[in-house]
């Protein structure tokens, strides 16, 4: 009987992630450009709501890691795979 063995590699892993996070960036850019289109009040208004909701500092840097994280992964693993 054949064994198949399949083990996950760095290059594998690195490339579902690339993928993911472009497919992510790209929904979450066409999802923001619809809500602009489509809900009522300005940019700034939003703003205000969102800081008038108090958020506390774990809930915000975990927020800014989830932009951060996807914009430059997907940067340096691109500018990775040109070079």
């Amino acid at each position: 009987q054949a064994v198949l063995c399949f083990r996950w590699s760095v290059p594998m892993m690195m490339s579902i992630t690339h993928r993911g996070t472009g497919v992510g960036l790209s929904g979450a850019i066409s999802a923001f450009a619809v809500a602009a289109l489509l809900l009522p009040g300005s940019y700034p208004d939003y703003l205000d709501m969102i800081s008038s909701l108090s958020i506390g500092p774990v809930l915000i840097g975990m927020a800014k890691l989830g932009i951060a994280f996807p914009v430059s992964y997907h940067t340096y693993n691109g500018i990775r795979h040109l070079v």
